[in-house]
């Protein structure tokens, strides 16, 4: 991590420009990850941070954010990009084995059709897609749910396992919701999602009545929510099988940090949450501080090795950034409109 931090500075002038301003030496000393300088992540959507010469931009990512607001545009070269792909197949491994599934994506295939620049909901289901086959969308191309595609696709592969991507308010809506109304039995399904609770908060829905709903009404109970985000796009930080605790993966770090002085929080003390992450080589975004609250709850001692952690919060006036959060529904709204 010392010398990415160095390769950083070495390629991105602005970053070298923001170390040396805070009087952070060449080469940086680190005897911990939580020594290591980080950038707030908001940085991203106020200015372009990349470590690499424009010609070797293959693909630019950006942020989910609600309507108005900036977002953050992230830089990859293909190295970078493959480098992110791998290290997400084999965090998802843990879960997903290494067989590729049929698949279900609670989205719509014009998500993603036809584009060289992604939002963070597109790179997402883009991402995911690689790990399943025989692809079927829950939404039409107007986004609007269609039972129909959901009950072919469970007629052909509903008698064994088959992977389910999308984000969590989208899955609850246009998944759960029609699962529940039409019976269909997703007992065979492994759910992964991600995206963010806000919305479901108003519906008195959070991770443990997330879980329990879907096992009672659906049947499905592989489930496994994760944390990430574009600025860090490949790592992810996943649920364990039992639920309530995120993990990290052996090439990624959270510290938690208490707001004002910036230390390292101990062991059940919540506080703002820096993830650290060997994968972005394109851009300076290995070592960031992001706008949630969280807490880490043990080391070595949950369903699988590691730090476990979980997500708590937004930080006051902290937009919202979840993917999910800021779908806005179908595109046209008449008799066959979204549901409820």
């Amino acid at each position: 991590m010392a010398d990415l931090t160095e390769r950083h500075r070495d390629g991105c002038p602005e970053y070298d420009r923001i170390l040396t301003a805070l009087g952070v030496p060449r080469p940086a000393a680190a005897s911990a990850i939580s020594d290591l300088p980080w950038l707030p992540v908001r940085l991203f959507k106020e200015h372009e941070l990349r470590s690499v010469p424009a010609e070797e931009v293959f693909r630019v990512l950006t942020s989910s954010g609600t309507t108005g607001a900036a977002v953050s545009r992230i830089h990859l070269d293909r190295e970078s990009a493959a480098a992110q792909t791998r290290q997400l197949s084999r965090t998802l491994r843990a879960v997903l084995g290494s067989r590729r599934m049929p698949m279900l994506l609670v989205d719509s295939a014009a998500t993603v059709r036809g584009r060289t620049s992604f939002s963070a909901r597109g790179a997402g289901v883009l991402g995911m897609a690689n790990f399943g086959r025989d692809h079927v969308y829950v939404l039409d191309e107007d986004d609007r749910p269609d039972p129909a595609a959901v009950a072919e696709f469970l007629r052909r592969h509903g008698d064994a396992p088959f992977l389910v991507f999308g984000f969590t308010f989208m899955v609850w809506r246009y998944l759960y919701e029609i699962a529940r109304d039409h019976r269909f039995d997703l007992s065979n399904g492994v759910l992964v999602h991600s995206g963010g609770w806000k919305r479901l908060a108003d519906r008195a829905v959070d991770n443990a009545e997330f879980r329990r709903r879907f096992a009672e009404d659906t049947g499905l109970r592989r489930i496994h929510n994760y944390y990430g985000m574009v600025e860090q796009i490949g790592t992810v930080f996943l649920e364990g099988p039992s639920g309530g605790s995120l993990y990290c993966p052996d090439f990624a770090d959270v510290v938690v940090r208490e707001p004002g002085t910036w230390r390292e929080q101990p062991v059940g003390r919540p506080g703002v949450i820096e993830v650290v992450s060997t994968l972005p080589r394109s851009y300076p975004g290995h070592v960031l501080l992001t706008e949630d609250v969280g807490v880490v709850h043990g080391v070595d001692d949950g369903d699988w090795p590691g730090k476990r952690f979980s997500v708590t919060g937004r930080l006051p006036r902290a937009e919202a950034r979840g993917c999910g959060d800021t779908f806005s529904g179908p595109r046209n709204t008449g008799p066959a409109g979204g549901r409820r």
